[in-house]
């Protein structure tokens, strides 16, 4: 395996995916200046652009919810019961959807969920598998949620995992600081969007 000098060894296109998570814009909207959102999108744009360029697969992962999900949900859940009281989040609804600047194309998988993990509520891990996809790239919203669950649970799964530090965010800052320096890093590289670039284009150098 042909490895980068700085961050290790390469990544094989064929078998690495980009997860972009919940980069809707309900959820974009709890980020804290208009700036940084339209920045982190950009970053993210690029990511995507570079991963298809050397013909990885990209996966874009969503939370919505129909009725039926809504019902499901337990008042002892902290986190989705209000949304279930107060029917956020409908699967339908505009700002449920991929953010426009991302959206999908052709061949990229598309999932949506109903709780924080990429995979706990969805077909994703079979639809990677069936893939041949080893490797996850994670990013999106938010470090605390769906970074951090699917982090956990994908490395539970024995996949080999990167987490895009400037592709990630958090509407707290110093929580978002501490899961990317001091928890994350236990369970995946860390590794930047030029990084990344460069780990892809190593395994063909």
């Amino acid at each position: 395996m042909s490895t980068h000098p700085a961050l290790g060894p390469a990544l094989d296109p064929a078998h690495t995916a980009l997860l972009v998570l919940d980069c809707q814009p309900a959820i974009l909207a709890a980020l804290p200046e208009d700036g940084d959102r339209e920045a982190l999108l950009g970053r993210l744009a690029g990511a995507i652009a570079d991963v298809r360029a050397e013909g990885g697969t990209i996966a874009h992962v969503r939370v919505g919810f129909t009725e039926a999900d809504w019902d499901a949900v337990p008042a002892a859940n902290r986190s989705f019961a209000p949304l279930a009281r107060h029917r956020a989040m409908h699967h339908e609804d505009p700002a449920a959807a991929v953010h426009e600047r991302l959206a999908p194309r052709d061949g990229d998988i598309v999932v949506r969920k109903t709780r924080y993990g990429a995979m706990s509520t969805t077909d994703l891990d079979r639809q990677l598998r069936e893939r041949g996809i080893t490797t996850l790239v994670v990013s999106g919203l938010s470090t605390s949620g769906a970074v951090l669950s699917t982090v956990v649970d994908a490395a539970d799964r024995d996949y080999r995992l990167h987490v895009l530090s400037d592709g990630v965010a958090d509407p707290d800052p110093g929580v978002h600081d501490v899961l990317l320096h001091r928890v994350l890093p236990s369970r995946a590289h860390v590794v930047d969007t030029a990084g990344l670039r460069a780990l892809l284009r190593a395994s063909t150098s």
